[in-house]
């Protein structure tokens, strides 16, 4: 919304949100329905179909990542790691993501990938919402490796070609692939098959968020709760920072809280998204996508 300088300090002024989707899933005072999940999961693909139309990969996907806004929107923050990945042949780092959402072929130092690695993070995302807690914690890289392939099944030549000649590949062990069904007991057909193609090990067969959005899960009944009446915490913000006459009054006090610049406490700021495109389409949450 806007930028300003106070010594050798660069502010960012963003809008204000108080609640995070990590926040939401570990309060147990919430119940979520299927319908719930589903609005949560439209929105994070709506917007990295955003992100990765406009050739942006975010990479570091995660629950306290999406915040959430006061009138229930989710909305993709910190792009602390994000980068463009316009020329498919650039050698990125595979340092990246935080590793319970990082995909295995980074933690096989992987230097060449695309948005695959993005829709992995958004499957365990997907999961930790059906499930209430992380889906794949490791404690290291190496662990890491163990508990996804514990969960979803060694890979073989066949499930990724290729995979064996990546830069840090080592055997981990031989574990049985489980079915999701065993574990994901309440969740639907259209769930399950969405879930197996964002936690697919071989990058180029995982659903592209476009494709995502048009999946069968999002057509089904039932259709995504609307976000204001999604679950939110008790101590969410019920209301947008005060707008008066145009003017964005910025709250400087708190404990922790360094006060800004007098002059800046209340100033009038043009519309943030002046002569720019809409950072993501608006969802009809009343019919099937």
């Amino acid at each position: 919304m806007d930028v300003f300088s106070s010594k050798t300090n660069l502010n960012l002024v963003l809008e204000f949100l108080d609640s995070d989707l990590e926040i939401i899933i570990k309060d147990r005072t919430l119940v979520f329905l299927p319908a719930d999940i589903k609005s949560w999961m439209a929105m994070t693909f709506h917007g990295l179909e955003f992100c990765h139309r406009n050739f942006i990969l975010h990479r570091d996907l995660k629950p306290n990542n999406l915040l959430i806004a006061f009138n229930g929107q989710l909305k993709l923050a910190d792009f602390g790691l994000a980068r463009d990945f316009a020329d498919p042949g650039y050698k990125m780092t595979c340092q990246v993501i935080t590793r319970w959402y990082r995909p295995p072929e980074l933690l096989f130092g992987c230097r060449y990938y695309g948005t695959g690695v993005d829709i992995w993070s958004v499957g365990c995302i997907f999961a930790e919402l059906m499930l209430r807690t992380p889906y794949l914690p490791g404690e290291s890289d190496m662990d890491q490796l163990k508990t996804v392939f514990r969960a979803l099944g060694t890979p073989t030549e066949e499930d990724w070609p290729g995979h064996m000649k990546l830069p840090d590949y080592v055997p981990v062990g031989q574990f049985p692939r489980t079915p999701l069904r065993d574990l994901f007991t309440a969740a639907s057909g259209d769930a399950l098959s969405l879930l197996s193609r964002c936690l697919t090990y071989e990058p180029r067969r995982r659903v592209s968020a476009r494709e995502a959005l048009h999946h069968p899960y999002f057509t089904s009944l039932p259709y995504p709760t609307h976000p204001s009446k999604l679950p939110k915490p008790a101590s969410a913000q019920s209301r947008p920072l005060e707008e008066v006459d145009g003017n964005v009054q910025l709250s400087a006090s708190g404990p922790g809280v360094k006060a800004a610049p007098p002059n800046r406490l209340k100033r009038k700021l043009s519309s943030p998204i002046d002569g720019l495109r809409p950072l993501a389409r608006k969802l009809d949450f009343g019919q099937a996508l």
